[in-house]
């Protein structure tokens, strides 16, 4: 029986090259071939990872015996056209976010999919990595009670440039589809689908949001999150409950540490209300001090943090499955969904 899923990239740009950087960290998967439309650029690509074969056809590279799964790491726009290449040859995929950029794209990639009978999954890595399985783990034991409220922000400041990706609607642009996607993905990974969904968001001279608020309302407490080009965040993602307050310490998409705070003062300063410069302040001091009433608990990990979901979907894949429980195609159509109710709102 086959041990190791042997896995092909679909581009070579950075997260391509995070994703085979970090293979080299599982047990279950090897770099087999990688595509570029670019043949230098394939070729440039190849012997950088080992003795992987190298493709500038999209056809040849969906038809290699050697592949059994395609890492689809190409621009937004073509997730979905690529996507269909390669489950049409009969191999699985893991999608890089966003697992496409409409929500109609999203469900028709999801429906092929099933019909097939292939694995697919979006490429969230945040929510395979150590520090958010802790982070389920102390959700899952009470240690924050009832939850009370949630807030994150994932914002990083882009120079205007309306032919880059982050700015061009064509390539997929916007901070939702590129920041966004992270906090609610996470979001939904670990409260489920919400009740309601509400929010704003401020346009940039292309059109695409500049930045955006979401507001994700569940039983007993609301989910605040906010992205955008248009300033460097605070980039926690902090859950309030009535006995603790989690914070999952910045930058939180590849977080490798976690605080726990019981204690009534610690909880008014790293609680979502406190994110100034008290929060930032005693956010260096607990990286390395202790303090009364607050748990640091560190996981950190080599690499990039990809090792994770490409061993959880290499896994997936090996036991027939055709989706993984922590990150179905329901719930990646689902954000998709909520950011086009967003999107479907009047700019502010």
């Amino acid at each position: 029986m086959q041990d190791k899923v042997r896995w092909g990239i679909a581009g070579t740009g950075a997260i391509a090259n995070s994703f085979a950087s970090d293979i080299q960290f599982t047990g279950n998967a090897v770099l087999a071939a990688v595509y570029s439309r670019s043949k230098e650029k394939a070729d440039a690509f190849a012997p950088r990872f080992g003795d992987i074969t190298s493709h500038s056809s999209i056809d040849a590279f969906a038809a290699d015996p050697d592949i059994d799964a395609v890492y689809v790491a190409s621009p937004n726009a073509v997730h979905l056209e690529q996507a269909i290449v390669f489950l049409s040859a009969n191999k699985a995929v893991l999608v890089e976010k966003p697992l496409a950029t409409s929500f109609d794209d999203a469900r028709s990639l999801a429906a092929l999919a099933a019909a097939k009978s292939l694995f697919a999954m979006e490429g969230m890595w945040t929510c395979f990595l150590p520090a958010i399985a802790k982070a389920r783990a102390l959700l899952g034991g009470e240690a924050l009670g009832r939850i009370r409220h949630v807030v994150a922000e994932l914002a990083y400041e882009k120079p205007f440039d309306p032919t880059s990706r982050f700015f061009d609607a064509r390539l997929g642009g916007g901070s939702l589809l590129d920041l966004g996607i992270y906090p609610l993905s996470l979001c939904l990974n670990l409260f489920g689908h919400p009740q309601a969904v509400d929010g704003r968001w401020q346009s940039a001279p292309t059109g695409v949001d500049l930045s955006a608020e979401m507001r994700l309302s569940y039983t007993g407490f609301q989910a605040h999150l906010s992205c955008g080009f248009d300033r460097d965040g605070d980039n926690r993602f902090i859950i309030d409950g009535d006995r603790g307050t989690l914070v999952i310490d910045a930058p939180f998409l590849k977080a490798n540490r976690l605080f726990l705070a019981d204690n009534g003062l610690v909880r008014k300063v790293i609680a979502p209300r406190g994110q100034g410069l008290w929060a930032k302040t005693l956010t260096r001091v607990a990286r390395r001090v202790s303090l009364p009433g607050l748990q640091r608990f560190d996981l950190p990990f080599p690499g990039n943090g990809l090792q994770f979901e490409i061993e959880a979907a290499s896994a997936a894949i090996l036991e027939g499955w055709h989706e993984h429980i922590l990150m179905p195609t329901s719930r990646s159509t689902q954000a998709i969904e909520i950011i086009e109710t967003i999107r479907a709102l009047p700019p502010s």
